[in-house]
C-alpha cells in the first residue's frame, strides 16, 4: 500500500483524483489545499476501516462513520486517551498522559475536570454574557468602516480574549498567546513555523506557553481569585492538590480548547455561506441562532480528529483492531455521515435533531462547550443585527493543520445595518 494514499484498499488506489486529493490523511497540506472532504466521503463508502501508513513504523486506523465514532469515544476502557490524542504523538507516549485532562482516562479524568465543569455551567456563563458581547463588538467594529476586514484573524483572537478574561490573563498577553497556540496545532503552517521546522515550532510554542503559565501559577498561588486557573490550583486529585506541572498543563489545555473550538464555525459560515441567501434569512429571524450555531459547528467541525489507542483486540466495521493500534476518529467525516444527517452537506438553519460530534461525545465531551456556544450565539447575533451585505474581498486561506479545520485569513466587507 502506498503511503501517499488515504486508502488501505488497493481497489480504490487507482481512482481518478487530483494529486492533492490523494495526499495522506496525516499530511496537513490535504486540509489546507486538498480535497479532504472527498477523501472522507470515499472512506465512508467502505465496509471496513482503512489503515493509513504514515511511515515504515507508524500508522493508524481511520474511523469516519458516525456510529463507529460514537462507539470509540464512549468506551475509554477499550480506547484509551492516555497514550496521546494528537498525531504528533503517534508512535510515542504522550508525556502529559494521566496529568492533563484530555489525555487522562476515567475515573481520574472525571475527578480532574469536575470543578472546572462546575465553573463552566450555563448559569455561571450567563454572568459573562455582557463581557463576551463587549469583546465581540470590539473585535468586529472595524467592519463599520466598510473597508476590507480580515474576519478570520478577528475570530482567532476572540476565544483567547474570552478565555483570557475567564482565566484572568493580562490583556497585553493575548496576541502572543494566540500566536503560540496556533503554532502548537499548526506547526506546518508557514505563518507559524519557525525556521528550524515543525518539531521545533511545537517545542518552542510549548516551552514558551508552559513558562508563561509557570509565572501565572506562582502569582495565582499567592493571590487566588475566582478565575479558572485558581479553580485548577485548588482542585484535588487522589487526595492532594494538583502538582504545579499538572496545573500548568491543564491551563494550556483549557486555553487551547477555547482557541480551537470557537473561531472556525463563524469562519466557515463567512466563507461558504456568503451569497447563498442564508445570512439574510438568518438575520430576518434571529430566533434561529441556537440551531444555526449547532449547524455551523456540525459543518465546520473545527477539531478535525482525536486519536485513541486500543487496549485490547476489538472489531469495528468488519475490521480487527489489535491491542496497541492507534485509532483516529475524524469528526468532520462523522458529522457529514449520510446515514445520520439528511442532506448532509446542506446548511439547515433549524436542523433538529442535530447530534453532531463537534464537541466530542462521552467522558471527554468538551468541558468548555457552554462557553463556546454562548460566545458563538452572541457573535452571530451581533454580526447579523449590526451588519448586512457581507461580501468576500479576497481569497480565503486555510490553516495548514491536520488537527484544525479552518481559516487563518478571510477578507470580507460589510455595511452597517440601518
Amino acid at each position: 500500500m502506498s503511503t501517499n494514499s488515504p486508502f488501505a484498499d488497493e481497489t480504490l488506489a487507482g481512482c481518478p483524483m487530483g494529486k492533492l486529493a490523494t495526499l495522506s490523511l496525516a499530511d496537513p497540506l490535504l486540509y489546507s489545499e486538498g480535497d479532504y472532504r472527498g477523501s472522507w466521503e470515499r472512506l465512508r463508502g467502505l465496509d471496513h476501516l482503512a489503515w493509513q501508513q504514515v511511515d515504515d513504523r507508524r500508522g493508524f486506523w481511520s474511523v469516519v462513520k458516525y456510529d463507529d465514532a460514537d462507539r470509540v469515544l464512549r468506551d475509554p476502557e477499550t480506547f484509551t486517551s492516555e497514550r496521546g490524542t494528537m498525531l504528533d504523538t503517534l508512535g510515542a507516549q504522550d508525556p502529559a498522559g494521566g496529568r492533563q485532562i484530555p489525555v487522562t482516562d476515567p475515573p481520574r479524568h472525571t475527578v480532574m475536570r469536575a470543578r472546572l465543569q462546575k465553573a463552566l455551567t450555563s448559569k455561571s456563563i450567563e454572568r459573562q454574557h455582557e463581557m463576551i458581547r463587549g469583546l465581540v463588538r470590539e473585535l468586529i467594529a472595524p467592519l463599520h468602516s466598510g473597508g476590507t476586514f480580515d474576519f478570520a484573524q478577528a475570530m482567532l483572537a476572540l476565544p483567547v480574549a474570552v478565555a483570557g478574561v475567564s482565566m484572568d490573563l493580562p490583556r497585553e498577553d493575548w496576541p502572543r498567546l494566540c500566536q503560540l497556540l496556533n503554532a502548537s496545532i499548526a506547526a506546518e503552517d508557514p505563518d507559524y513555523q519557525v525556521p528550524e521546522g515543525a518539531k521545533a515550532t511545537i517545542d518552542t510554542a510549548h516551552r514558551e506557553l508552559f513558562a508563561y503559565f509557570q509565572d501565572i501559577y506562582r502569582e495565582r498561588r499567592r493571590k487566588p481569585g475566582d478565575d479558572l486557573i485558581s479553580v485548577l490550583i485548588t482542585t484535588e486529585v487522589d487526595g492532594r492538590a494538583m502538582a504545579p506541572g499538572e496545573v500548568m498543563s491543564n491551563c494550556y489545555s483549557v486555553l487551547l480548547g477555547a482557541s480551537v473550538t470557537t473561531p472556525h464555525s463563524p469562519n466557515y459560515v463567512m466563507t461558504e455561506q456568503i451569497g447563498t441567501g442564508l445570512l439574510d434569512e438568518w438575520a430576518a429571524d434571529l430566533s434561529a441562532t441556537p440551531t444555526a450555531v449547532e449547524e455551523a459547528l456540525r459543518l465546520a467541525s473545527p477539531v478535525s480528529y482525536f486519536m485513541r489507542h486500543a487496549t485490547r483486540d476489538v472489531e469495528i466495521r468488519n475490521t480487527t483492531i489489535k491491542a496497541g493500534d492507534a485509532v483516529v476518529v475524524w469528526f468532520g467525516s462523522a458529522n457529514r455521515d449520510e446515514e445520520v444527517f439528511s442532506s448532509h452537506d446542506e446548511f439547515q438553519l433549524r436542523r433538529k435533531p442535530n447530534r453532531h460530534l463537534a464537541f466530542g461525545i462521552g467522558p471527554h465531551y468538551c468541558v468548555g462547550h457552554t462557553l463556546a456556544r454562548a460566545t458563538l450565539r452572541i457573535l452571530f447575533d451581533e454580526l447579523l443585527s449590526n451588519f448586512t451585505g457581507f461580501e468576500p474581498a479576497g481569497a480565503p486561506v486555510r490553516m495548514r493543520s491536520t488537527f484544525i479545520s479552518g481559516y487563518k485569513h478571510l477578507p470580507i466587507t460589510a455595511r452597517s445595518a440601518a
